[in-house]
């Protein structure tokens, strides 16, 4: 669905519902990132969460050092070869005077075996949404996981699918996305579409403008088309160009109480074209469930008037996730993300918190700004009956500058867990009901696929 591992849909369902960001900060809000579907509709909550920050670091720094260098992705099973059978019947002469038939006369051929090939597993998903933000629904989700060809046994996995949004309080969207590998895994191409009007509440800009509670409740709708070619290099890296475009009209929603001065363009189409490029490394064996090594994405979106666009502004990301196998059954997971913005971007073009599962426990748009890094761990275990836990916890700032990274009173620490129930044996795809805490906040969240 989009490049990488995870193609998700993500669709804000919270109690303060905030515009996301991916792949370069559209407000559709329907995207597709991997093979992953994301749905995250958290409610806020008055418990404050505290968390052993010293303790996680040391943590992830000592797991970075000591663990294993990631394993070389697992060899494809070769496929049983089938000899062919040879029968060694003579014909028997019979004691009656009765012809041979020309059938008994010639030689005997081995009958031949139609193979039956298993293209591919289904995932199907009508995941239900309940939040004071986007009211009550259904979000249907459906996927195609397949081999592009029988007969290439490099390539990942493909994915096709869509995902809606249907709610009482009038939110409507839809999404339609691609993933595909081909060529020996020498190719990747990815393509979405999506379209949708959502509700949501914009806080502002900066940690301090949504620490006072202001909001101002918005309405944006609009379409967006993003489209991308991958090539391999040397050492399993890709590299290739990305195009975005979209348009998209805010309006104001009715409210009551002080609210915050309403962003510029209000009522206006807005136009945003960019090309960019994604440098992308993955050396995990299995992209739906990793157990062991590590995926590495870089992508550069270059937002500019002489595209058709109405704000120039460049959007830069980086992802880098680890995986080590603790068991047959248990995993760890790292994850770390880095985003900045140049230029001058809408404020939906800013890095956003908490969208993409960084951090969960905090409402999406409540903490948005120029540069963004987080950080987590997650523990993951398998259990009978299709079952699975997980455990996990993180840290996070949004800055405007880069000076004033690392401070504590911009840390936005996370923690939570969550269940797992196997949807797909043999890509082994997980349905995900998540809860979290944060800073003043907590969510619950379900989707398919890993949160990273």
């Amino acid at each position: 669905m989009g490049s990488g591992e995870r193609a998700s849909t993500l669709i804000p369902g919270d109690e303060e519902c905030g515009p996301f960001r991916e792949p370069a900060g559209w407000a559709v809000f329907l995207v597709a990132r991997g093979s992953e579907v994301q749905l995250s509709y958290p409610c806020t909550g008055s418990e404050r969460f505290t968390s052993a920050v010293p303790l996680l670091l040391t943590g992830v720094l000592l797991w970075i050092v000591l663990a294993s260098p990631a394993a070389a992705q697992e060899s494809q099973p070769s496929e049983p070869t089938t000899g062919k059978q040879t029968t060694s019947s003579q014909a028997t002469s019979t004691s009656n005077n009765h012809p041979r038939s020309p059938e008994a006369s010639g030689p005997q051929k081995p009958p031949v075996e139609k193979k039956h090939h298993d293209r591919g597993s289904f995932v199907v998903a009508p995941l239900p949404i309940s939040s004071p933000a986007l009211g009550s629904g259904v979000i249907p989700v459906l996927a195609y996981i397949f081999p592009l060809s029988s007969h290439d046994k490099t390539s990942p996995p493909s994915v096709i699918g869509g995902a809606g949004l249907i709610t009482n309080n009038g939110s409507r969207a839809f999404a339609l996305a691609g993933d595909l590998f081909f060529g020996e895994n020498t190719y990747h191409a990815a393509a979405l579409y999506a379209r949708g009007n959502l509700n949501y509440n914009l806080y502002g800009i900066g940690v301090d403008a949504s620490r006072t509670g202001l909001k101002i409740p918005l309405e944006q709708n609009g379409q967006v088309f993003f489209v991308e070619f991958l090539r391999r290099l040397g050492w399993k890296f890709f590299l290739g160009p990305r195009f975005l475009m979209g348009e998209s009209t805010i309006t104001l929603r009715p409210s009551s109480g002080s609210t915050l001065p309403p962003p510029p363009d209000v009522g206006l189409r807005t136009n945003l074209r960019a090309l960019g490029f994604r440098l992308q490394r993955d050396t995990r064996p299995n992209r739906f469930y990793p157990t062991t090594g590590t995926f590495l994405d870089f992508t550069a979106d270059f937002f500019s008037e002489g595209l058709g666009s109405k704000y120039s502004f460049q959007s830069y990301k980086f992802t880098f996730n680890k995986y080590a196998s603790l068991g047959q059954k248990q995993v760890l997971a790292f994850d770390l993300g880095i985003c900045g913005t140049g230029g001058q971007p809408p404020f939906y073009g800013n890095c956003i918190y908490g969208t993409n599962n960084q951090l969960r426990g905090y409402t999406a748009g409540r903490y948005l700004d120029r540069y963004m890094v987080v950080t987590q761990l997650e523990y993951r275990l398998v259990l009978p009956k299709r079952f699975g836990l997980v455990g996990f916890g993180g840290i996070g700032e949004v800055v405007p500058g880069g000076d004033q990274l690392f401070r504590n009173n911009n840390f936005l620490p996370s923690a939570g867990g969550g269940l797992r129930f196997l949807l797909s044996k043999k890509y082994h795809v997980n349905l995900r009901a998540d809860g979290a805490y944060g800073r003043n906040s907590h969510t619950w969240s379900m989707g398919v696929g890993e949160a990273f």
